[in-house]
């Protein structure tokens, strides 16, 4: 990417981030509901001390630090770089305030302004893909922000809307259709061509078994199927640590869903709507999809059969950019990109031969290859230039603030 384009890319991201929180109140700058969220005010400042840590510091000769406290206060988990701030206390945080957060903003994109624009730098390569690479961060954090504002108004009993002027999703899910897949040797991981994370490498040769992929993601209405037939009260379609979770989290229905009179709601970011049964299932963790999955008899998709899936299909579908900031039914080509993240029966592993990235940014995704599943195929909160069918997302099996959904699959 040359220069004038990636500056281009640079504020059109940088933008967006700010345009997502226009809708705010100063008051919900602060708000941290669980540990798993944080406020809207972090994830600004935080994105920022990324540009200026893995960028101004080593490329900018002579950089000085916005203010020397912020290394501390808005570093997330490199602990190579240093100590950080402990995550559930981001939310105590009343200063700094965030007038001083978007002053933050201004003086780092004044630093990469000129940066970016300096002539002649012989190490243009690796700084453009630090940038790059710290603009799709930015990216990741945009979604995080819809998730956590999402989750934090959630709480409020009065259910206050992100965006009172958000219009519902339109249209009737079709029939599922089953798409054959041949099995075989195959080849997935990132091609070479664009941008990857390094998660997404080396490229490598999978085992495939005949299998049928559903074309659409499972809906509210066959979901609720699910709840009506005793699935929240039957140990045997439950995974071990995910009955557990549920009598411990005492789950009788997704997150956000509510019941009242035999009516079912569902708490969106344009506030609380009646559940519109033919939208995808949304706000699951992995237990949950692998239960149901169970009780209709099929199985998780793993994460190679739909990397190949996807690399069939075009980059389209339900995004951020949409603007409808809540996953809509499946059209009648089906529902591959956007919409919701689908879980995979696939633990979040290395790929062999697998090498992070060097130095403190190989913190940035290796280190969290444990425990946790991958999901794929983006969100309605995703940006449909951060995607491609190599993205490997990746969650705790118990976690359900993300937009989060389930695909059916079965051996052929």
């Amino acid at each position: 990417m040359d220069r004038e384009r990636l500056l281009e890319e640079y504020h059109r991201i940088r933008g967006f981030s700010e345009q997502l929180c226009r809708p705010l109140a100063v008051d919900d700058y602060q708000i941290q509901s669980v540990t798993e969220t944080s406020p809207p005010k972090w994830h600004l400042a935080h994105v920022s001390w990324f540009f200026e840590t893995f960028v101004l510091d080593p490329f900018k000769p002579d950089y000085a630090p916005f203010n020397a406290d912020f290394h501390y206060l808005f570093n997330s988990y490199y602990y190579t770089i240093g100590a950080m701030h402990p995550r559930p206390r981001r939310g105590l945080l009343s200063r700094p305030t965030l007038e001083q957060v978007l002053e933050y903003r201004r003086h780092i994109d004044v630093q990469l302004d000129a940066l970016i624009s300096l002539d002649g730098d012989a190490d243009w390569e690796a700084l453009a893909f630090r940038i790059t690479l710290g603009l799709h961060h930015e990216q990741q954090h945009q979604e995080l922000l819809l998730m956590d504002i999402k989750h934090n108004f959630s709480v409020n009993p009065i259910k206050p809307a992100y965006r009172d002027d958000l219009k519902s999703p339109q249209g009737e899910a079709p029939p599922v259709r089953w798409l054959e897949q041949e099995g075989g040797l195959h080849s997935i991981g990132h091609s070479g061509d664009g941008f990857a994370y390094d998660n997404e490498t080396p490229r490598h040769s999978v085992l495939i078994y005949d299998h049928r992929l559903a074309d659409r993601l499972v809906s509210n209405a066959e979901y609720l199927e699910f709840i009506e037939d005793g699935g929240y009260r039957n140990p045997a379609l439950w995974l071990s640590d995910g009955w557990a979770r549920l009598q411990q989290e005492g789950w009788r229905q997704p997150l956000y869903w509510e019941s009242r009179d035999d009516t079912w709601t569902q708490f969106t970011l344009g506030g609380t709507r009646p559940l519109n049964p033919h939208e995808p299932i949304c706000h699951l963790s992995f237990y949950e999809a692998d239960a149901y999955a169970r009780w209709a008899g099929r199985r998780l998709p793993r994460e190679e059969e739909l990397e190949l899936m996807l690399a069939e299909q075009p980059i389209a579908g339900n995004f951020v950019d949409n603007g409808l900031l809540h996953p809509a039914p499946a059209g009648a080509g089906g529902q591959w990109y956007g919409d919701l993240w689908a879980w995979t029966a696939s633990p979040y592993t290395p790929y062999p031969g697998f090498r992070p990235l060097t130095g403190s940014m190989g913190e940035y995704n290796g280190k969290f290859m444990s425990s946790q599943m991958v999901l794929r195929g983006g969100s309605c909160a995703t940006s449909a230039g951060h995607m491609r069918p190599g993205y490997r997302n990746f969650f705790y099996p118990h976690e359900r603030w993300m937009f989060s959904g389930l695909r059916l699959a079965e051996d052929a």
